[in-house]
C-alpha cells in the first residue's frame, strides 16, 4: 500500500466497463453482474473482473491464473459448477488478469519488460486499495499460485487463506534451465505451455478438453504476451519456504494437485516446507493437470470445507461426501466467531465420504 500519492494519480486513468457473465443459468437464476477495471501500477496496468458485492467481516475470494490462460479459461468452469453457487453467494469475487492475459488485449510492443512474479504480487495491493477491500482468499494456479504466495509472504495480514493448485516454490535449477532450453529448441512456445499446462498421458490422449486450449494457446492474438507471462515463471525466485523457518505461510493453505500432474511432485516438496497444523494436501484422482477444470465438483466440495474450517459458512448444507460423517467433521470444523487455523481436509473417492482425522494434521489425499 505504499506510494500511495503516485498509485492514486495512476488510478485516476481508471477504465471500467459493465458486462454480464456469459453461463448458462439454473431456473430462476439471473445473470451475475460483473464490473472489469484496469488500473495503473508501478509496474503497469493490470485488468481484474468483480463479481458480486463486499459482505460485511468477509474477505474478497482473489483468484490468479496461470501461463497461457486469462481468468475466464482458467476459472470458469470452477466458478459456473452448480455447488459453487452457494459458495460465490457468500464472498465477493475478484479475477485477475495477468497483464497482457485480458480478452482483447493488444500486444506488447517489441522490448517491453514484462513484470516478474514478484512484481505482479506488488500489484494486488493497487487493486485491494482501489476496491478498499482488506482482506482476501487467494485461488490460484501454478504460476498464479506462486503469485498470491509471493503476496502472502509480503502482506500476511491481509490474506486470510490460500488455496494452491500446481503451485511450485522452487526456482528452476540448472538441469530444469538445460531441459528447458533443449525442449525449445523441438517445441513450440504453445506446445511447452500445454506440456507445463497438462499431463503428457492428457497431451496425448487428445480429448475434447485438450483440443479446446490447444487451441485457445495456439491460436492466441495474445500469444507473444503469453510467451513473456511464460519467461517471467520460468525467472522466478525461489519462496525459500522452511517448515518452522521465519519464511512461512503463516494463514490456512489448501494445496491441490492432480495425482498425474506435471507439477505433483513439487506440490509434495511445498507441503513438507509448510506448518501441517495450517495445511490441507488435496491430491486429486483422474484430474489430470488443471484439476478445476476436469473435477470442479471435487474441488467445490475441497473449497467448501476449507472455508468452514476458517469459519466461513458453518450452516452451509452438507452435499454428497458428507452426508453420512456429518459428525466426524463437526471436530474439524469451528464456528463463525470462533476460527482456529487448523485444519485437515481429508476425501476417499472409494467409499464418498470424508473420513475424520486428527485436527491440525497434513494428511495426503486422494478423492
Amino acid at each position: 500500500m505504499e506510494n500511495g500519492g503516485s498509485r492514486q494519480a495512476g488510478m485516476a486513468e481508471l477504465q471500467e466497463v459493465q458486462i454480464t457473465e456469459e453461463k448458462p443459468l439454473l431456473p430462476g437464476q439471473t445473470p451475475e453482474a460483473a464490473k472489469t477495471h484496469s488500473v495503473e501500477t508501478p509496474y503497469g496496468s493490470v485488468t481484474f473482473t468483480v463479481y458480486g458485492t463486499p459482505k460485511p467481516k468477509r474477505p474478497a475470494i482473489l483468484t490468479y491464473h496461470d501461463v497461457g490462460l486469462n481468468y475466464k479459461s482458467c476459472f470458469q468452469s470452477l466458478f459456473q459448477f452448480g455447488d459453487m453457487q452457494e459458495i460465490i453467494q457468500n464472498f465477493v469475487r475478484v479475477h485477475v488478469d495477468a497483464p497482457g492475459m485480458e480478452e482483447g488485449a493488444p500486444v506488447f510492443p517489441l522490448g517491453y519488460q514484462y513484470p516478474s512474479l514478484d512484481q505482479l504480487a506488488d500489484m494486488i495491493p493497487c487493486i485491494l486499495q482501489y476496491l478498499n477491500f482488506s482482506a482476501i482468499i487467494g485461488v490460484g494456479v501454478g504460476a498464479g499460485a506462486y503469485v498470491l504466495s509471493r503476496y502472502a509472504l509480503t502482506h500476511p495480514d491481509t490474506v486470510e487463506g490460500l488455496v494452491l493448485i500446481n503451485i511450485d516454490p522452487n526456482a528452476k535449477g540448472w538441469m530444469d534451465w538445460a531441459a528447458h532450453k533443449l525442449t525449445g529448441l523441438t517445441s513450440s512456445i504453445s506446445e511447452m505451455i500445454l506440456g507445463h499446462l497438462f499431463s503428457q498421458e492428457e497431451l496425448s490422449g487428445n480429448s475434447e478438453l485438450i483440443q479446446k486450449y490447444r487451441n485457445i494457446i495456439t491460436h492466441a492474438p495474445n500469444l507473444d504476451n503469453i510467451e513473456l507471462y511464460w519467461n517471467s515463471y520460468n525467472n522466478r525466485r525461489d519462496l525459500n519456504l522452511e517448515r518452522g523457518g521465519a519464511v512461512t505461510l503463516k494463514c490456512p493453505v489448501m494445496l491441490v494437485v492432480g495425482d498425474q500432474a506435471p507439477h505433483e511432485d513439487a506440490v509434495v516438496e511445498c507441503n513438507s516446507k509448510l506448518d501441517p497444523t495450517q495445511t490441507s494436501f488435496l491430491k486429486m484422482a483422474d484430474s489430470g493437470g488443471q484439476p478445476q477444470l476436469t473435477q470442479p465438483g471435487k474441488l467445490t466440495e475441497a473449497f467448501k470445507y476449507f472455508l468452514q474450517g476458517m469459519g466461513y459458512m458453518a450452516s452451509s448444507c452438507m452435499t454428497r461426501l458428507s452426508r453420512s460423517r456429518t459428525a466426524s467433521l463437526t471436530s474439524a470444523a469451528s464456528i463463525d466467531g470462533n476460527r482456529s487455523r487448523s485444519r485437515t481436509l481429508s476425501q476417499s473417492s472409494e467409499s464418498g465420504t470424508l473420513p475424520s482425522g486428527p485436527p491440525g494434521h497434513t494428511m495426503e489425499v486422494s478423492c
